[in-house]
């Protein structure tokens, strides 16, 4: 029973591998295929959008009549007509580009908070409700050459439309004008992890570097138990709110896990389609790498980078240092096994603000990352159990002296 988002990334990829081997193209780099892009107003792919979240829903339904134990569901999916739930897809905005670049003030090098491979993130303001102020938006506005194609494009715009928790960012609307391609998110005032941890924005104390990765854990135990895999998890896909609340963001890559029954392993794997590794290197768990199969462990040694990237302010991949130390994994594995190793692992800049955690928090932040960190797919935790080892650490830890 595979449901149309399950086929949808592979399906892209033969379309594209079968286009480019006609044009004599190729590459290894995952390209955006601008003739698909053309021809295309918001109205017809509302409707598109609509058709493919319907069927996700339909295929989802069908199976659990089948399988009554499959816990693999999606929330809040498009409801059929008359049904009392709003209708989550079509209640997203549909922007024209004219508005957007307005809001956005054309795009000016000023109103820009963000770029990568898939193109640039500007602030803008817009009037989402009738009758109600502007409000402060993030406009992502893809690069048609860029990292983000037009079927990541529509994956993120139906994950984000049905998923809905605290610590996921909330779509705001989206522009299929033309061959623009652009979402609007809510506006998160404080940036990315990856600035604060590794741009100089200001130094995180320990207790909110641990509320951060408590955060970003419920946010992936809650894809987990939908069946949903984010595949790129790392600092810069890490939004914080005002109150630092973590939120995941860009959803282009997610999967969904296959049912149960296609596996007798007591976690589901989904294979890529055509063996190419997709995600962030340095993030990406060894057994994803050798075999191109993804699972729920994928996202969980991901989140063990993330982890350990909290507690040492290092890098993932840093070329800059010294032969040993440039993978963050390979330098920081031998000292798991060591007590008294531990507080070398510690972020330098706590240690000379006198920020340094307490011993016992740093044996449990460290113990977690290296389970999640574990060579065999299989000995990693489950989200969940991450976010309870967790939830000691993001208390306050006023009444807990520094001790390295």
């Amino acid at each position: 029973m595979m449901s149309w988002l399950r086929r949808f990334p592979h399906d892209v990829i033969q379309r594209r591998k079968s286009s480019n081997n006609a044009g004599g193209g190729g590459g290894g780099r995952r390209a955006a295929s601008s003739t698909s892009w053309r021809n295309k107003n918001n109205s017809s792919f509302t409707a598109r959008i609509i058709r493919c979240a319907s069927s996700v829903v339909d295929r989802r339904r069908q199976y659990q009549d089948e399988e009554e134990e499959d816990e693999l569901k999606l929330p809040s999916s498009p409801p059929p007509p008359g049904d009392e739930e709003a209708d989550e897809v079509s209640a997203l905005q549909a922007f024209s580009f004219r508005e957007l670049a307005e809001a956005a003030g054309s795009f000016r090098q000023e109103q820009l908070i963000g770029e990568g491979g898939f193109g640039r993130v500007y602030k803008a303001r817009l009037r989402l409700r009738l009758g109600e102020e502007e409000e402060e938006v993030a406009v992502k506005q893809l690069d048609r050459e860029g990292a983000q194609g037009n079927g990541e494009f529509v994956v993120e715009v139906v994950m984000l439309s049905m998923l809905h928790h605290p610590n996921l960012v909330n779509l705001v609307g989206y522009c299929a004008e033309g061959d623009q391609r652009l979402l609007v998110y809510e506006y998160m005032a404080l940036g990315s992890l990856e600035a604060h941890l590794h741009h100089d924005q200001g130094l995180l104390p320990w207790g909110r570097r641990m509320q951060i990765a408590g955060g970003a854990a419920r946010g992936l135990e809650y894809l987990h138990d939908r069946g949903v895999i984010f595949r790129d998890l790392k600092p810069s896909n890490i939004l914080l709110h005002a109150d630092y609340t973590p939120r995941l963001s860009d959803f282009g890559l997610a999967r969904l896990l296959p049912p149960p029954s296609s596996s007798s392993s007591s976690s589901s794997s989904s294979n890529n389609g055509n063996g190419k590794v997709m995600g962030t290197y340095g993030y990406c768990a060894p057994e994803y790498l050798r075999t191109g199969k993804l699972s729920a462990k994928s996202d969980v040694y991901s989140f063990g980078v993330v982890l350990l990237e909290l507690i040492t302010g290092r890098r993932a991949i840093d070329v800059g240092r010294p032969d040993g130390e440039q993978s963050l994994v390979g330098w920081a594995a031998p000292m798991f096994g060591d007590p008294g190793r531990l507080p070398e692992l510690v972020d330098p800049r706590l240690v000379m603000a006198m920020q340094g955690p307490p011993l016992s928090e740093l044996k449990q932040a460290v113990g977690v990352a290296a389970m999640c960190l574990q060579e065999r797919h299989a000995l990693r935790p489950v989200m969940a159990d991450v976010v309870t080892a967790l939830a000691f650490l993001a208390t306050d830890h006023a009444a807990s002296p520094p001790t390295c």
